[in-house]
């Protein structure tokens, strides 16, 4: 035990030991920088030169457009682009729909599959738009029967909210 406790003195010790850095011109031997330095302070400079280091260089990535040349992040513009293009190729989608009915239907006409005086532009493009099922909004019973407990429940609470009033008046 005591062994440990002399090797991690020793250790300690080490670490603030003053050392001096000396940088001399090699023709002349002249004395260019005179440092004096220990273990422990080189060690907390570096770590902290290293975690300005990483900061810096989050925050010129996270809040610059210098994100934008890392592969995976891609430019806002880059984004708006692509949902507007969405948008139109969407559209553009439901107006060659209509237009391959609208066609279609002529084909049929000119080919005397339907008679000419029941064909109607109008009736074909309302055809393709009421394809959607009808929703049934109705409540059902126990959404009847949760209404109406909720219902009893905020009258039971009025009386008695107007019966503490009036007690707090007398």
């Amino acid at each position: 035990m005591s062994n440990n406790r002399l090797k991690r003195k020793k250790f300690f010790d080490r670490l603030l030991i003053k050392n001096r850095l000396i940088i001399l011109n090699e023709d002349t031997f002249e004395e260019i920088f005179s440092f004096k330095l220990n273990i422990m302070s080189v060690f907390v400079s570096l770590s902290l030169g290293a975690i300005f280091l990483i900061s810096i260089t989050t925050v010129l990535i996270a809040f610059t457009p210098l994100r934008e040349f890392i592969p995976g992040y891609s430019s806002s513009k880059l984004k708006r682009d692509a949902t507007v293009l969405a948008l139109k190729s969407d559209s553009l989608s439901s107006a060659l729909k209509k237009n391959e009915l609208y066609i279609k239907s002529i084909q049929k006409v000119l080919n005397g599959d339907l008679e000419y005086a029941k064909f109607n532009k109008d009736s074909i493009l309302s055809s393709n738009d009421n394809t959607s099922e009808p929703v049934d909004l109705s409540p059902s019973t126990k959404e009847k029967e949760l209404r109406e407990r909720v219902n009893k429940e905020e009258k039971l609470d009025a009386k008695s909210q107007k019966g503490d009033s009036k007690k707090k008046a007398r």
